[in-house]
This record gives C-alpha cells, structure tokens and sequence, in this order.
C-alpha cells in the first residue's frame, strides 16, 4: 500500500530587525559614540586655547572653525545630521555671546544658567510628583505612565531626578564661581570635565530606578511579566 506524505507547506520566516528597543539609539549613540563626546569639547578647548594665545577674536574663529570642520567631516562619514547642526549652532551662540559682551569668560555664560535652570526644572517635577527622569524615560521607550501609580516606583524615579538636579547644581555652583573669578582656562576645563563624564553618572542612577521599576511594576501587576 502506497503511503503518501503530505508535505505541509514549509513557511520561511523572514525575521526582519526590528525597531524595537535593539532600534533605539541610547544617548550616547545619539552624540555620536564616545567620539562624538570628545568632538563636542574640541571647540571650548580650542577657544580656551586660542584665547590665551592670541585673543579673543582669535579664540571665536577658532571655536567656530573647528565646530564647522568637525561638522563637515560628520556630513562626509554620512552620521546625523543633527549632532553636527546642533554643535555649530551651540558654538556659534555662545561665541556670539562673547563676541557681543566682549568678554572671553561669557563664552560659558549662557551654558552655566542652563545648567541652574536645568537643576530647577528638576527639583521641581519632583515637588509636582512628575520626576522627569521618570517622564523622560518612559515616554522616551514607550513605557506609558505606568509607574506614576506605584508610590515606590515613583520614588525611584524621584531619586534619579533628585541626582540629576545636583549634577546641573554642581555644575553651576563650580562653573558660576569660576566665571566671577575671571579664571576662564578652569572654566574651559570645568565645561569639559562636568559635562558628559559627570552627565553619565546621572543617566546610570535613571538606568537604575527603570530597571527598579519595572520590576516593581511587573510584581504588583502594574505591567505584564512578559513585557519588556
């Protein structure tokens, strides 16, 4: 007796990459990897540099001139085009304060208020009971505001916020002191040294308080065991 095998048809799953969270760039591949953190204080140092050599005319050229050239070479390796707009545009602004004022320290002038109104919006969301590193983050991945109903879930996200207020503070409170002294080389040194490096710390403390949070979540029944 001859026996036929059905053959079910065969079905190739064609797994395409998703965009999910292995699509979504982290902040640091959204600056452009570590190199584009070391291009982004090239053109305070350069203006640190230039300043001390030749002036202040010579230090805004300089800083211009290098945000433009590493811009240029951004746009020739085809990365985004924004971190390289966005670079240009912040050098050409805080130069121009300088040029303006004409007064080399008030280079800094305009990033040192930022940092103080940055450590205000903080605190304050954290009053309001709308931590922005919780805000941020969610809305950020798509998480919703799942965590808003949890007391302990927020109060992770409450810490993270609270951190990231006292690195903008620090910053301002050194940074501000630095520029009533008239030391304009420290505050180049400071700009650099305060920014990404110390921003890290900050992110790695919001990293925790989502990791904390979605386990609480999951535990309580706030988000699906399965989900992400």
């Amino acid at each position: 007796m001859k026996t036929t095998t059905a053959q079910e048809p065969t079905t190739h799953a064609h797994t395409t990459p998703t965009t999910g969270h292995r699509g979504q760039k982290s902040v640091l591949e959204q600056a452009g990897g570590i190199k584009g953190v070391v291009y982004s204080s090239l053109p305070a140092l350069a203006f640190v540099v230039a300043n001390s050599v030749g002036g202040l005319k010579t230090a805004i050229i300089a800083s211009i001139a290098l945000a433009l050239a590493i811009a240029v070479e951004r746009l020739v390796r085809k990365e985004s085009l924004m971190p390289a707009l966005s670079g240009v545009f912040g050098v050409a602004v805080t130069a121009g304060m300088s040029w303006w004022t004409g007064s080399a320290k008030d280079y800094f002038l305009i990033g040192i208020w930022a940092s103080l109104a940055g450590a205000i919006a903080f605190i304050i969301s954290v009053v309001a009971r709308w931590p922005l590193a919780g805000l941020i983050w969610n809305s950020a991945t798509g998480k919703g505001h799942a965590w808003r109903e949890d007391k302990r879930s927020r109060l992770y996200y409450d810490i993270a916020t609270l951190v990231l207020a006292a690195v903008f503070a620090t910053r301002f409170a050194v940074q501000q002191y630095l520029y009533q002294t008239d030391e304009v080389g420290s505050l180049g040194v400071a700009k650099i040294a305060m920014g990404y490096p110390l921003l890290g710390v900050g992110l790695l403390v919001v990293a925790w308080a989502a990791r904390c949070s979605r386990k609480r979540l999951k535990a309580v029944g706030l988000l699906p065991v399965g989900r992400p």
